[in-house]
């Protein structure tokens, strides 16, 4: 298994749209066995973008603290499993999520930025 956070210096990057990097942790037998940094450049706010670097690199599992809704459309779409609501340290997250204590919560785009603010947009 894989799994796919926005990245910025060692921690979950808040405004997964816009975030340059995410981190990919591979994981055997629920231990984190390797990571890996990737660039995201050239893909923000793009939702198939998106989607098709995390499919390449193989990753099953999306962290994150909050996207909007087109985003995790997406993302489930390509049939990637998304937990929101994370926050802190990258690899301390990915450890909850394999131990059971990271359970995702209904957080949407939560960096305020209003491009795509729309009726039915989730809030926190």
């Amino acid at each position: 298994m894989k799994i796919a956070m926005p990245y910025h210096q060692g921690r979950i990057n808040e405004h997964f749209g816009i975030s340059q990097e995410f981190i990919v942790f591979n994981v055997k037998e629920g231990k984190i066995e390797a990571k890996k940094v990737i660039s995201s450049r050239g893909r923000e706010h793009n939702h198939g973008g998106l989607a098709e670097l995390f499919i390449r690199e193989g990753v099953n599992v999306i962290i994150a603290g909050g996207m909007g809704p087109p985003m995790e459309f997406a993302l489930k779409s390509a049939g990637l499993k998304v937990i929101t609501g994370a926050s802190g340290e990258a690899e301390k997250a990915a450890s909850d999520f394999l131990s059971g204590q990271l359970v995702t919560s209904l957080v949407g785009c939560n960096h305020g930025c209003g491009e795509h603010e729309h009726p039915g947009h989730w809030s926190k």
